[in-house]
């Protein structure tokens, strides 16, 4: 007996992009990179409620001054990697941004977990730095690393090839300052959950910086 023929019509597929093209699909690429950002943020939220409460960091602790300083720290980073992610005309340039965004607002999320654990508030009675302990201070506001205002200003309104080289630029510089912060949390903290947490970091920014260097030899900036 012959079988009925089926009259289905057969899946289409969807179109190949190119290998070497990563550049955003316009605000889509910039909506699915947003999804990703709160997606790392929750997942940071539900890696930091592991962290045992039964020995908790006080409000001075160098794991406090830590969590919230460079909680701080990062909010530039994940800004600068959005404006990469979605205005960069290097395909690396793109791809590094996207990734530094998505990473750092997980580990936002885990920070302020563990402030939440601890019984904490975001900000605490001491000032910004002072957890550190080889006496590194804010200069000008601004913790070790970071990008002025005006920096920032430029880097939002640049354009091209200038808005590739500049993040590349103000990033390295800021992986830098951001190193130096975690060091800080090694060499004085105690907390074997934060202790971990911190050279994941460190590691994974160290990673970044060879990146960055490379990309930026390549654009000749």
């Amino acid at each position: 007996m012959t079988a009925p023929a089926t009259t289905d019509t057969p899946p289409v597929e969807p179109p190949v992009t190119p290998a070497g093209d990563r550049r955003p699909a316009g605000r889509y690429g910039v909506l699915v990179l947003a999804a990703a950002i709160v997606v790392g943020l929750l997942l940071g939220y539900a890696g930091g409620l592991l962290t045992p409460t039964l020995t908790r960091p006080g409000d001075s602790s160098a794991e406090a001054g830590f969590a919230r300083d460079m909680s701080t720290h990062h909010a530039q980073a994940v800004e600068m990697g959005l404006i990469a992610f979605d205005r960069g005309t290097d395909p690396e340039v793109r791809q590094i941004g996207g990734d530094i965004a998505t990473g750092q607002q997980g580990e936002i999320g885990t920070m302020q977990t563990w402030l939440r654990s601890w019984g904490l508030d975001p900000t605490g009675s001491e000032p910004r730095m002072a957890w550190m302990p080889d006496g590194a201070r804010v200069e000008n506001g601004l913790m070790p690393g970071m990008a002025t205002p005006e920096e920032m200003a430029k880097l939002r309104v640049a354009q091209g090839r200038e808005l590739d080289v500049l993040f590349l630029q103000m990033m390295i510089k800021h992986h830098l300052g951001g190193i130096h912060m975690i060091q800080g949390i090694l060499d004085a903290g105690s907390d074997d959950d934060v202790l971990k947490v911190a050279q994941i970091m460190k590691n994974t920014q160290q990673t970044d910086l060879t990146n960055l260097q490379n990309a930026l030899k390549r654009l000749g900036g």
